[in-house]
């Protein structure tokens, strides 16, 4: 069958399939060319590559492919020998070179048909696991995979565009137009990486170093349709490049703090990390913990915190999961970047702290006690009540209530007054009955050091009258001696 195409492919083309001046072609792998012009018009079809030799012991020799300057369907796997099939898998992989105009989609259809069907048996051939691929064979499916994928990105949104800068959660994200074959190119790389037959030392030769730091460089991509967690599978089976990834994801991060606050990707590294960080074993190394320390608590502070800080939380979270002892470092660090006016945000931080907290041990958690609990005091005072009645579910939690009792003592006297003012002064008559279940927990607690805590509270309320009521006959004497030097002239306010 496979003969009878051959024997049938040395037909003469017309015109009419000569290939768009759009249509680009970029180093064609077998081929020994850099690459095609976009304006040539010839066209070799697939069959004039030189028939294979059904009775050679090697089914891919190390033959010269003719190059190809136009795209035309080629058999499918299922209808050629299995000793014609690599050399098959070669010639497919050099028509899913040719990278085709997206920006008119009247364009080339033909031709992006082609490339996307062939893509799609490249995708099933390596998930089927038919036939092993030989390593020139790899070699050249990442040189494909390199032509598509690594591309010059537009800029994002919020740069050089003379607009105003946006809330990052408003923006638009640019969508790549070439997607539908971009999304099976990734999805050929995620077989062939997870693949069982994939021989880990042969395809460190081609995904190497300069390969991981352009698809890290991808995720400045604003497409969130983007498949980024190929960079995780390249993590768990190539451990070369382990350092190397944690190095580009840490230099992102910085720059991302403390230059630009501004990157499209960070969601999806931080969930990688998460990923990562889970598989990190004891004792933690001190480049993690100063990992913790140096980008993600800061990580905190950016006005966009919103758009990813369910995975940055998620990665802190792990972090005291797998050592408890780092409880007061990130308690100490959300208290350093804590909101002072974004409500929204506070809500979000009080949702990580009870995370953290829930991980948290007694002796981590009694070196952060009070400024802790002067934080949370003001958020029970929070005129936004979704503030108020986020702190005061902390007390819903069992572990943080266990840590609350052992240390009732020094607790109590900082947040008591925060809760005897929401009950007589807050707005919202939720908070109220919030409030007095907590109260009624610490009255159930220690009914004695409650009685001693609201006796100072009355005191400091009967002293802070008393120096109101001074304050006012001050004034008042003011105004009098004021009138009987010229009261035709003082102007009352």
């Amino acid at each position: 069958m496979f003969k009878k195409i051959i024997k049938g492919g040395h037909k003469k083309h017309s015109k009419s399939d000569s290939i768009d001046g759009s249509f680009h072609g970029y180093g064609l792998p077998g081929s020994g060319h850099p690459g095609s012009g976009s304006n040539s018009s010839v066209v070799v079809n697939y069959a004039s590559w030189p028939g294979h030799n059904a009775k050679s012991s090697n089914p891919c020799p190390r033959t010269t492919l003719p190059p190809m300057f136009a795209v035309e369907p080629l058999p499918l796997f299922k209808d050629v020998a299995v000793s014609d099939r690599q050399n098959l898998f070669l010639r497919k992989l050099q028509i899913c070179c040719f990278r085709l105009d997206f920006s008119n989609t009247l364009k080339l259809v033909r031709e992006k048909e082609i490339k996307r069907q062939t893509l799609l048996e490249l995708v099933d051939f390596i998930q089927s696991g038919s036939g092993k691929i030989t390593e020139r064979c790899q070699e050249e499916m990442i040189k494909m995979v390199v032509v598509n994928i690594f591309r010059c990105l537009p800029p994002a949104s919020h740069e050089n565009t003379g607009q105003e800068a946006k809330d990052p959660e408003d923006e638009e994200p640019y969508l790549e137009p070439s997607w539908p074959h971009l999304q099976l190119v990734y999805e050929l790389l995620l077989r062939y990486i997870v693949s069982s037959d994939t021989d880990t030392k042969v395809a460190k030769k081609h995904i190497d170093h300069t390969f991981v730091s352009k698809l890290i460089d991808l995720f400045g991509s604003e497409d969130p349709r983007e498949i980024k967690m190929i960079l995780h599978r390249i993590y768990g089976k190539f451990m070369v490049h382990r350092p190397l990834i944690r190095k580009a994801i840490n230099n992102i991060f910085y720059r991302f703090i403390y230059e630009t606050q501004r990157h499209s990707g960070i969601g999806e590294l931080l969930e990688i990390l998460g990923s990562i960080i889970h598989g990190f074993t004891l004792p933690m190394k001190e480049e993690h913990k100063l990992f913790l320390v140096r980008a993600l608590i800061p990580f905190h502070k950016p006005k966009a915190v919103s758009v990813y800080h369910q995975q940055l939380s998620y990665c802190v979270v792990q972090f005291v999961e797998k050592d408890y002892k780092l409880a007061d470092k990130v308690i100490r660090g959300l208290l350093k970047y804590w909101p002072m006016i974004n409500c929204q945000k506070e809500v979000l931080f009080l949702g990580e702290l009870e995370e953290v907290l829930e991980a948290t041990q007694t002796a981590e958690f009694q070196r952060c006690i009070v400024p802790l609990f002067r934080q949370i005091a003001r958020c029970l005072n929070s005129a936004h009540f979704q503030v108020s009645e986020r702190a005061l579910f902390l007390w819903n939690n069992e572990h943080i209530v266990g840590l609350v009792a052992h240390n009732r003592q020094v607790i109590l006297p900082i947040i008591f007054e925060a809760l005897e003012r929401n009950i007589q002064h807050h707005w919202n008559e939720a908070i109220h009955g919030l409030t007095a279940n907590v109260l009624k927990m610490f009255l159930e607690m220690d009914a004695e050091l409650f009685d001693e805590c609201e006796t100072r509270f009355e005191e400091k309320k009967a002293k802070a009258r008393d120096v109101e009521e001074q304050r006012e006959m001050i004034w008042e004497k003011l105004a009098d001696a004021a009138a009987e030097r010229g009261g035709d002239h003082m102007v009352t306010v």
